[in-house]
């Protein structure tokens, strides 16, 4: 009877400790996914941004000798990223695919303008930089106007500084609930112990000696959650790196070992906190105390 109950306790820890790993872990999860979209707001931000520049609009009857020579002065900026060169006939048929018809077969001729498109660089995307950048090359004679989307440019910076900073206080929140899941766990696994707790320390067990086993669990417990952390996050970047590799960069092997790491000792730092200070309680506590 005694070995058949042995057996049920040790299940029950078993049972409990592998829990304690995989919320633990889950948490650790959802803290370097934060991590890495903070890392990677830069880029996301940047790869939105560089699509965003100026519609110039060539005058009329504009030679090409011309047109290739502005094209190159405007490549040769430091504030453009690249340039494209749209002819009637390349605007006529974009404006067919769009339309789903061939509108110039409804006139006798194609009233389009010559364009070049002007893509600036991200640094160079926004209300002030780009109201520069058009007045001076609506100064040049080959350019009958130059126009970008202001609101849309407007509203797309208000809703990444926006989202920063949302995002920074949804990570302050869910680190702080973290430490508080992480806690309760092992308080709950801490607790089922107490009895134990009291038993070696009628017998005089110092309060270290008595903290060390549990403390020693407490960092392998951090350990293992951390790493299956990093196995689910490995797995998460591995999808997002094959659907959106060209908006998010996990080229940078350093900064996703830094993130692997401080995940890791996060969770080995957290989970000995909290035992650190669920064992000290426990010790403290009367015989008479353990029943409540």
């Amino acid at each position: 009877m005694a070995k058949k109950e042995h057996k049920q306790t040790l299940k029950r820890l078993r049972s409990s400790y592998l829990s304690s790993v995989i919320s633990t872990s889950l948490v650790l999860f959802l803290l370097g996914v934060v991590g890495l979209f903070i890392l990677n707001a830069k880029q996301i931000s940047d790869f939105y941004k560089e699509n965003i520049g100026l519609t110039v609009h060539l005058t009329s009857n504009t030679k090409e000798a011309d047109v290739i020579q502005f094209q190159k002065e405007l490549d040769a900026s430091p504030y453009i990223r690249e340039t494209r060169f749209i002819s009637k006939e390349e605007a006529a048929k974009e404006m067919e695919e769009e339309l789903g018809k061939d509108f110039l077969a409804l006139l006798s001729y194609n009233p389009l303008p010559e364009l070049i498109e002007v893509k600036v660089q991200p640094e160079y995307a926004n209300s002030d930089s780009l109201g520069v950048i058009q007045m001076a090359l609506e100064k040049n004679k080959l350019v009958e106007k130059a126009d970008y989307q202001k609101n849309l440019l407007d509203l797309m910076n208000h809703n990444i500084e926006r989202l920063s900073i949302i995002m920074l206080l949804f990570s302050a929140l869910l680190l702080f609930v973290s430490m508080v899941l992480i806690n309760n766990t092992i308080r709950l696994s801490i607790y089922s112990k107490r009895f134990i707790i009291n038993t070696m320390k009628l017998i005089g067990a110092t309060r270290g000696f008595i903290a060390r086993p549990f403390l020693t669990k407490s960092l392998l417990q951090g350990f293992f959650s951390g790493a299956l952390a990093v196995c689910l996050l490995s797995g998460l970047i591995y999808i997002l790196y094959k659907e959106f590799g060209d908006i998010l960069s996990f080229a940078d092997v350093n900064i996703l070992l830094a993130v692997f790491i401080a995940i890791i000792i996060l969770g080995m730092l957290i989970t000995l906190l909290a035992t650190y200070f669920s064992v000290r309680r426990y010790v403290r506590l009367g015989s008479n105390d353990l029943y409540y």
